[in-house]
């Protein structure tokens, strides 16, 4: 009689991976009033009107400024939103995503 070899199944174990983040950034322009970013900053992306008017500095000064962290959708459709903004009045204000490090 031959022998029988049993071999207890296992279900392998599903590690689920956080999903990636992006940075949401906004670009400095010479032509966008600074009012219309700090507006723009407060409707979108809900800060204060400090938190958006120093993060409108800062882009300002350096270029850029991260505005804040999302997931890629998320980041995605806010910076679309941000940019669509501008356009809408007429200004060339851009808003970038990239993945954080």
């Amino acid at each position: 009689m031959p022998e029988t070899i049993t071999v207890p199944r296992t279900k392998p174990k599903l590690e689920t991976e956080r999903p990636r983040l992006h940075k949401v950034i906004l670009v400095n322009d010479d032509y966008t009033p600074r009012e219309f970013v700090v507006t723009v900053l407060k409707g979108e992306f809900h800060m204060s009107d400090d938190q958006a008017h120093r993060v409108m500095i800062t882009a300002h000064r350096r270029g850029v400024c991260v505005v804040a962290v999302f997931t890629r959708d998320v980041a995605e459709t806010k910076a679309t939103r941000a940019t669509d903004a501008g356009k809408a009045k007429g200004y060339p204000l851009q808003f970038t995503t990239e993945p954080e490090e």
